[in-house]
């Protein structure tokens, strides 16, 4: 947890500030018991009205000093405590965006909500206790106690008695619910991975009538989690009446005790009336560095899961900037390129190897489970290759810097991903530092090209139309073309399209395809499809079987030459079409 504590650094003078304040309210608070006892020695008993009106006035001036002290304080704490827990959150969050997609998947995109949200949240809680208790405490400890020694010395066998009581039992509480709370977070972890799954597959859930399957596994867990919880309040709870019983003790046994010396000296009573304050600042101040020695744990398992991810060092290292002198025209080139996931013993793709130019199209295709996807991640250096090499516009792949790659690549994921806004922020989130009229060309040619203009031109608002969070306000076709159309906008040397005109019927696939033409002419075009129809005119098809490259050429071409990509054509075209593109071929 101490790691985290760097992120104290900028609110260092707050901090100080705060000390101060603390301090001043534990000096202002301890004083009114001596002051109490100073009334009841030299007023009341001795019947000197006006030293008690002079020091009740002292007091009342102490206790509004200590209150606006305890306004500040917490007021610092709030704002230093917030102020830390963002700054984490913003180096959390943006170090998650640094991440590969290797690095995602080990982490779990489940488990980096629950450290981003839960984990910061408890780290955050103890930060605050910590700056506002940790000084305070020890502080009133150290002081009450020289006071109370003062006060009646024969009474403070009884403040060690009950700090022993209080010690023994927080630490029989700690060691017993100490182990749960690693568990309970990976519980968390759990039911955020669960409620995620089944929000975003709700349609799959509903259509396969599988709804009490899914209601079980949430209920085992949740249900586990709410055992543990409850266990761990049960065990916790334990400690308010505990330390109510030794507060009440501590005061009945200063009473009776400073009653039996009173019998021989009157004049104790004051001191007998600050003790027992005192002793109670003093065993408060012990709970409170208890309940300190409580959360600390509790959050060091917290930072541990968050300091995990900060100290996480990508898999993928970016060059500052771009390294040699890119080609004048842009291309996409493999060379014995092998991947394998982390963890995976057989390689998903082996010996890959080919080059796409500009002004053509390159497509893939091949049976599930091929490899197609994961070449195209490549591209992009979502995944970095095992072996061989990978060259964009004649500079290798590793000694780009990420900018300027992503700059030069517009990629269309299969499923169309929308981002919570409009359709124009969604279609110009890949453009920087335009003026507004230049925004708006670029927008609309962008949804033309996409063939989306017609049915933004429906929407209420246009392209001002609002976009819910992952676009689940308008259809999976729709989705696409507004994918496509951001991807346009960017203008960038690469197109990418994972199998991004699954969701388009046949006329709007034909139309979008033919208005991409002048689109694309400089640029390299590379399409993943499963439709033989969607790929047959592009300049180049790569055939993969297996994770292999078993054919490379053009529609007549393959199936002249290629088995695996005649039994495609075969599967997906009617015996008469068959022959007939056989005949031609």
């Amino acid at each position: 947890m101490f790691k985290l504590f760097r992120y104290l650094k900028p609110y260092i003078w707050k901090v100080i500030l705060l000390l101060l304040t603390i301090a001043l309210q534990a000096w202002a608070t301890l004083e009114l018991p001596a002051k109490m006892a100073a009334i009841i020695n030299n007023g009341i008993i001795a019947g000197d009205m006006e030293y008690i009106w002079r020091t009740g006035v002292l007091m009342i001036g102490l206790t509004v000093l200590a209150s606006v002290c305890a306004f500040l304080s917490g007021f610092l704490s709030a704002r230093i405590g917030t102020g830390y827990s963002r700054d984490i959150r913003n180096d959390f969050f943006r170090h998650v965006l640094s991440f590969s997609i290797t690095e995602i998947d080990d982490f779990s995109t489940a488990s980096l909500i629950t450290r981003t949200t839960n984990d910061v949240q408890i780290v955050q809680q103890t930060v605050i206790m910590l700056l506002s208790m940790a000084i305070r405490a020890p502080m009133m400890c150290i002081i009450a106690l020289t006071q109370a020694i003062r006060m009646a010395p024969d009474m403070t066998w009884i403040i060690a008695l009950a700090v022993g009581i209080i010690v023994l039992l927080s630490l029989t509480i700690l060691g017993i619910v100490m182990p749960k709370f690693n568990l309970l977070r990976k519980l968390a972890d759990r039911i955020t991975l669960l409620t995620r799954e089944n929000l975003t597959g709700l349609r799959v859930i509903r259509a396969f009538n599988n709804e009490a399957t899914e209601e079980r596994k949430f209920a085992k867990t949740n249900q586990e989690n709410a055992k543990w919880n409850i266990w761990v309040d049960t065990i916790m709870s334990l400690t308010n009446p505990l330390i109510s019983v030794v507060m009440n003790g501590v005061a009945l046994l200063c009473v009776w005790v400073g009653i039996s010396l009173m019998s021989k000296d009157f004049s104790y009573l004051g001191n007998m009336v600050a003790f027992v304050q005192y002793a109670t600042q003093v065993v408060m101040s012990f709970l409170i560095l208890t309940m300190l020695f409580v959360m600390i744990p509790r959050a060091s398992v917290s930072a541990k899961r968050i300091n995990a991810v900060l100290e996480a060092k990508p898999k993928i290292i970016w060059q500052p900037e771009t390294i040699g002198k890119s080609d004048l025209k842009p291309s996409v080139e493999f060379r014995k390129v092998d991947f394998a996931y982390s963890g995976a013993e057989e390689k998903v793709l082996q010996n890959i190897s080919f080059r796409a130019e500009a002004g053509q199209t390159t497509a893939f295709i091949g049976s599930t489970g091929s490899g197609k996807s994961t070449l195209i991640n490549l591209v992009p250096r979502f995944y970095e290759a095992t072996n061989g090499e990978i060259l964009i516009n004649g500079i290798k792949l590793q000694n780009y810097a990420e900018k300027d790659l992503m700059r030069r690549i517009g990629y269309v994921p299969q499923r169309g991903k929308l981002f919570a806004g409009t359709v124009r922020s969604n279609i110009l989130f890949g453009t920087d530092n335009l003026d507004e009229a230049e925004a708006d060309k670029i927008m609309h040619q962008a949804a033309k090209v996409a063939q989306a203009e017609d049915f933004i031109n429906k929407l209420e608002g246009k392209y001002e139309a609002h976009i819910a969070q992952g676009g689940t306000n308008v259809s999976g076709g729709q989705r696409q073309r507004l994918s496509i159309a951001r991807a346009i906008a960017k203008n960038p040397d690469i197109y990418i399209f994972d199998d991004s005109f699954s969701a388009l019927d046949m006329k709007t696939d034909a139309e979008l395809r033919k208005a991409l033409i002048p689109i694309t002419k400089d640029a390299v075009t590379l399409v993943v499809a499963q439709r033989i129809s969607t790929i047959k005119n592009a300049d180049q098809i790569v055939v993969l079987d297996q994770g292999k490259v078993v054919g490379i050429g053009k529609h007549h071409e393959l199936l002249r030459s290629c088995k695996v990509y005649r039994e495609i054509a075969k599967s997906q075209l009617s015996t008469q079409e068959f022959k007939k593109e056989l005949k031609n071929a």
